[in-house]
Formats: structure tokens, sequence, C-alpha cells
């Protein structure tokens, strides 16, 4: 029961908040989907949520990741309040950014040799150019930011650009910069 006005709201908002974030033990997870159904103040407040954890989703996880002296006080900070030790998260494998041309790099997400195809995340530093290609197999890009000019096509975040294979790039640019995310061949032939 509350001992003060509006305790009982400020739980279930705090309740709702480490719900969205996934910040709740998987036992608690049922019982607080079933007070957001009941709640419509919780469903407002997880709605009001949804566009915070989008832009947060789409950072870089460097930026996401806390440093050791925010880990440690953030450490001290939970043992005082629970009195338990906290666990910090478990470390994944992050695959890492190599630079494949000048002001280009990416990170390589999976790679299937079998059909000699790649998912990168690309990343082009502004005026950066990547030399012209043919397609040995289908290339799908999506921009997630910054501008790149593809042939005579100009794309910006949110774009979507397919080439066929055997068709080519004779001038891929960003005056900008720009990344994406980019499916393609490994057997692409530069030229």
């Amino acid at each position: 029961m509350s001992s003060r006005p509006g305790e009982h709201r400020d739980e279930h908002v705090e309740t709702v908040r480490l719900y969205a974030l996934q910040a709740l033990p998987g036992s608690e997870v049922p019982l607080v989907e079933a007070q957001i159904a009941a709640c419509a103040e919780c469903r407002q407040e997880l709605e009001a949520l949804r566009p915070v954890l989008e832009a947060l989703a789409s950072w870089p996880t460097d930026v996401l990741r806390p440093s050791t002296s925010l880990w440690d006080r953030l450490e001290r900070r939970i043992t005082a309040e629970t009195g338990r030790k906290a666990v910090p998260p478990s470390p994944r494998a992050e695959p890492e950014w190599e630079d494949v041309a000048p002001g280009i790099s990416c990170k390589v997400l999976a790679t299937d040799e079998a059909s000699g195809r790649v998912s990168m995340v690309l990343r082009m530093a502004p005026g950066a150019e990547y030399p012209r290609h043919t397609h040995a197999g289908l290339e799908e890009l999506h921009m997630l930011d910054g501008e790149l000019l593809v042939n005579e096509t100009t794309l910006v975040a949110g774009d979507y650009h397919r080439s066929e294979p055997g068709s080519s790039d004779h001038r891929v640019w960003s005056k900008t910069g720009c990344t994406g995310i980019l499916i393609t061949s490994t057997r692409d032939v530069l030229r």
C-alpha cells in the first residue's frame, strides 16, 4: 500500500522504465506486462519511451558501454542500496572496424563463404570515394546516416539501394560522410 500520494504511480513508472530497458529479472517480466496491459498510464509511459529507446539503439555501442570508472560508481551505489554486489553485464564479442580503403571502414557482421555473401556496416568519411566496380552478385544497401552518391543517385538516411548482379558502379562517393548496412558479394570486380 502506498504511504504517500503518487507513490504507487511512481513505482509503476519506474517499473515500466525498467521493463522498457529490459533491465528486469525474467521472473518479473510477466507481472509487469500484466500491469502494463491493465494500466493506461503505464502504456502511455511505455509509448513515450519508444522514441528514446529507438534512438539509443542506433548509437554506437562504445557510447552506450559504461566506462570502468562509471561502472565502479554504479557498482558501489547498487551495493549500498541493495546490500548485494552488482554483476556487470557479460562482454559480447564485438566485430572490429577495419579500414578497407582511404576514408572507408567496415565492420563485418557475417560472411557466408559458400555463397560469397557478406553483410557489414560501412562507414565513409567526408570526401571518400569507393573504386569503380562490377557486382558479382546482388548488392543491397540501407543508409543509416549521411549522404551517398551511387552513380547518379543520391541516397540519404532511410534510403534503400539495390544493385543487380552484373551491374556496375562507376562512382560511389560521399560529400558529407555516411554510414550504411551493406549486403554484397565477396567476389565483386574492382576496376
